[in-house]
């Protein structure tokens, strides 16, 4: 499912795949020193984190809800997403005019975001106008107009998105791939909506259900950059501790179905297909999770290699792997030869599943793996979007720190089971030619 992101650093909360660290390969002291510079309190049941970075000149924050698709039902799918959207528009003190003048003139930002597993508002500021930045950020959470103008703008522009959804091949493809991968699962509950939903929503609703999950219970507050913890646990408690405690128990995902393969496609006159195949995959909290991470990346790199540089079968391969709390991982390709693209991508899967790949093979995958992870870790934006994912999904936030030893520690048998384990069962979604399709070669004998 594609998050509706508003603003340039929300993107790094809940789009980015990285972590609270530095761009540097950090060592075993750095990652100490790192989680040192982290501090946690409760204010009336609303956990809060708080990474310290001395003398950076910017802030970045966000208050996460949790539960994502678990929140929503078929009839009410979509009401986060809008009612986030709207909020951020004006409080009930602040107008909107007001909010966009002083953000536009202290070059900061607010902003909302939905995904499968939690949402966020965030906010993105200078040290020096933090002040002025968290008054609005707390009015605008806390106490939103939901103005009948913010919400039919917001409801607009959501439509607009979910009507573009599906019209390109490539958006075909995800939407045909998460019905089928996610049918049965809180998942099937776009975050997103649908149009007949948002289209219903009313300024009513949306009071509604804000207040209904604006319980510290189900609220997490992060924030990094050169902030003092004692002063922000007063400013918390004199705003969001003042919000009701609730008693919210997030309920557990149930497992995604991989128990065989399975084909399914739209027919489309295209000049080329477009194929996705998912498969299971560990979650942030999983043991597995780093061999797999891995694993994934040679993955991409034996299929680039393969299907692009030897063969020219197409121009961009894919080999990924999602970062949800039911999680998968993935296999793409878009081709005029789908047959012969998926059979060389299986065989590099078998190739993994087969073969012990060396040390010095792990160790150079790996740091190049390491190095372009790393290249994303700058910002307050991403290290606060990292801290509230590992803390939400991921066992807590001091696994983020974990990360690099995890990968260090990955060895070629791991690389082996993981593979077996894991890369089978595979799900594949086509859009285009059915005619085209071998299916003996999407479902091998024994799928």
């Amino acid at each position: 499912m594609t998050s509706l992101i508003r603003g340039s650093f929300i993107a790094a909360f809940l789009l980015t795949l990285c972590l609270a660290a530095s761009a540097q390969t950090p060592g075993a002291s750095t990652f100490a020193a790192q989680a040192s510079a982290v501090t946690e309190f409760d204010v009336n049941g609303l956990k809060v984190i708080v990474k310290k970075r001395i003398s950076a000149p910017t802030v970045a924050g966000g208050l996460f809800i949790r539960g994502g698709a678990r929140n929503i039902n078929e009839k009410d799918a979509g009401i986060e997403s809008l009612m986030l959207a709207a909020a951020v528009e004006a409080g009930q003190k602040i107008p909107r005019a007001t909010i966009r003048r002083d953000l536009a003139r202290l070059g900061s930002g607010i902003g909302s975001g939905v995904a499968n597993d939690f949402s966020a508002v965030s906010f993105a500021s200078t040290r020096a106008n933090f002040d002025r930045v968290w008054e609005i950020f707390t009015e605008v959470t806390m106490n939103p107009a939901f103005a009948a103008q913010d919400v039919d703008q917001n409801r607009e522009r959501i439509l607009t998105s979910l009507r573009e959804t599906g019209t390109s091949p490539e958006g075909a493809l995800q939407v045909l791939q998460d019905k089928v991968v996610y049918a049965g699962h809180p998942y099937a509950n776009d975050v997103n909506g649908t149009a007949a939903n948002i289209s219903r929503f009313t300024p009513a609703e949306l009071r509604a259900y804000h207040k209904n999950v604006m319980q510290t219970s189900r609220l997490l507050l992060v924030f990094v950059g050169d902030l003092d913890p004692d002063q922000l646990k007063a400013r918390v408690a004199a705003s969001f501790g003042k919000l009701p405690r609730g008693d919210y128990k997030e309920s557990p995902l149930p497992a995604l179905d991989f128990s065989k393969g399975t084909l399914n496609i739209t027919a489309r006159t295209l000049p080329t297909n477009y194929v996705q195949g998912s498969f299971s995959a560990p979650a942030l909290r999983d043991p597995d999770y780093y061999a797999m991470r891995v694993a994934t990346s040679i993955l991409a790199t034996l299929v680039n290699q393969e299907v692009r540089v030897r063969r020219q079968l197409s121009y961009a391969p894919e080999a990924d792997m999602n970062n949800f709390a039911a999680n998968t991982a993935m296999i793409s390709v878009s081709s005029t030869d789908p047959n012969q693209a998926v059979s060389v991508m299986l065989d590099q899967i078998k190739f993994l599943q087969e073969r012990t790949l060396s040390d010095d093979v792990i160790g150079d995958i790996s740091d190049f793996f390491l190095t372009k992870y790393y290249l994303t870790l700058e910002t307050n934006a991403s290290q606060v979007a990292e801290l509230a994912r590992y803390e939400l999904i991921g066992g807590g936030w001091r696994n983020s720190f974990e990360f690099l030893n995890g990968v260090r520690a990955v060895t070629p048998a791991d690389i082996r089971i993981v593979s077996n384990k894991y890369m089978k069962h595979i799900r594949f979604a086509v859009v285009g030619n059915e005619a085209a399709i071998n299916k003996s070669i999407f479902l091998p004998a024994g799928e």
